[in-house]
């Protein structure tokens, strides 16, 4: 494992919040891409993304005074928001890339991470608003467009855990 990355890990969530290292270790949390071709691209690219986010979506908390139904949310939202990415890449060396695994049961983005983080923890609406809409209008087919103006009608946190990650991946760029 990734000491400087376990240290930044647990600096940032809140020991309430944290999911183990070891599970996070053994699911690829640590390792993964956070994406194929686009941000965080590389090894350990999933968990620099999910901090940058979860440090994005604190700050924005923090500076608009937003507020979450638990105190704990924009560090979970943040930080497991793309835990589907520990399952969907594989790295082919042929090709010196990732790739989308072709053994993959649970297709989606939002939906999977939400589906993998209810295993481990209790996660509000808000939570679940939040981790399913995250990728705001990038999500692929319009007709859903809809469901997200309501989510964010609903919880209007869904629109800033989108621009936390947004920051964090076309600003930053992880």
């Amino acid at each position: 494992m990734n000491m400087e990355n376990l240290k930044r890990y647990k600096s940032i969530m809140p020991i309430t919040t944290r999911l183990s290292p070891e599970l996070l270790e053994d699911l690829g949390f640590f390792e993964a891409p956070a994406s194929t071709k686009h941000h965080g691209s590389y090894n350990g690219g999933l968990f620099d993304h999910s901090f940058e986010v979860t440090a994005c979506l604190v700050d924005l908390t923090n500076r608009l005074e937003l507020t979450w139904k638990r105190e704990e949310s924009p560090y979970i939202v943040g930080m497991y928001h793309d835990l589907c990415k520990c399952e969907n890449y594989v790295f082919d060396i042929e090709t010196d890339k990732y790739t989308y695994s072709p053994d993959i049961i649970i297709p989606g983005h939002g939906e999977k991470s939400v589906i993998m983080l209810s295993r481990y923890m209790y996660l509000t609406d808000e939570e679940i608003a939040c981790i399913r809409w995250h990728m705001g209008a990038f999500e692929r087919d319009p007709k859903m467009w809809d469901y997200y103006g309501r989510a964010i009608e609903t919880f209007p946190n869904v629109l800033y855990t989108h621009t936390a990650d947004m920051i964090a991946s076309r600003i930053v760029g992880v």
